[in-house]
């Protein structure tokens, strides 16, 4: 894998606490950055920043309800007066583990209605929380993850993800005229417990078994990507989402 160098640089990760959020901000925070560890489980972001900084990086926890504007720009403001700054944004935190599993024409539409302000207008809320600390530091790059589930029948899932998906390509023409870059990931089956508690074993291995590498993802295959799209190495890549699936989704 690249070694990348983010001495200097500030992240701010929401849904850091556990699984893949927590994954991208020790990865961020080995590479140097210092990270801000956000998540709506201030135990879990506690946690994760205190185990980071065990290893000798810089992290500091903060609580965040992505659907609220208010506590996102306090979540900005724990990054600005704990380090100067924003470079770096990892728009990860989603309703995913432990989601109930219903029908767009059936499901609780109170439910609904918190679910998509978290898996897609959250981006945005974070979004416009952080890029005015990011325009002051002169730029910076915005990471949001997607699924593949974008592409497939996966119900309001699905929808939000796709929302995801378009919201990147929008921003990025909002924001790149202040040099802030903005793409997205779209992992296929991960490993996790929260996948665990969502998707039936009979199915998971199913899926599995469809994918041209025939095994499960893991979070650390998604490092590589984040870095890299958050990295000078994708200085001219904006606008765009990214697979990393095992094969799952082929498109033309």
């Amino acid at each position: 894998m690249t070694v990348y160098d983010f001495s200097g640089k500030v992240a701010v990760v929401t849904g850091a606490g556990r699984g893949i959020g927590r994954v991208y901000a020790e990865a961020l925070a080995s590479a140097g950055a210092s990270v801000v560890v956000a998540d709506i489980d201030e135990a879990a972001a506690q946690a994760a920043a205190g185990a980071i900084r065990g290893t000798g990086g810089a992290a500091v926890a903060s609580a965040v309800d992505v659907s609220r504007p208010d506590s996102a720009r306090v979540m900005a403001g724990v990054a600005v007066d704990s380090f100067g700054g924003i470079d770096f944004l990892v728009n990860n935190a989603a309703i995913y583990g432990g989601m109930k599993l219903d029908l767009l024409l059936t499901v609780d539409w109170e439910y609904l209605q918190r679910f998509l302000a978290v898996n897609l207008t959250g981006a945005l809320v974070c979004t416009r929380a952080c890029y005015p600390a990011m325009q002051a530091r002169g730029g910076g790059a915005i990471v949001n993850q997607s699924s593949t589930a974008a592409y497939l029948y996966a119900g309001y899932y699905g929808w939000a993800k796709a929302g995801v998906n378009a919201l990147t390509q929008q921003l990025a023409h909002e924001l790149g005229g202040m040099h802030i870059r903005v793409n997205a990931i779209a992992p296929g089956p991960i490993g996790t417990e929260a996948t665990r508690s969502v998707v039936p074993e009979s199915y998971l291995r199913q899926l599995v078994g469809s994918l041209a590498l025939k095994r499960e993802g893991e979070p650390e295959d998604l490092v590589g990507m984040c870095l890299f799209l958050l990295s000078d190495d994708a200085r001219w890549v904006t606008g765009h989402i990214f697979n990393v699936d095992g094969g799952q989704v082929m498109r033309a």
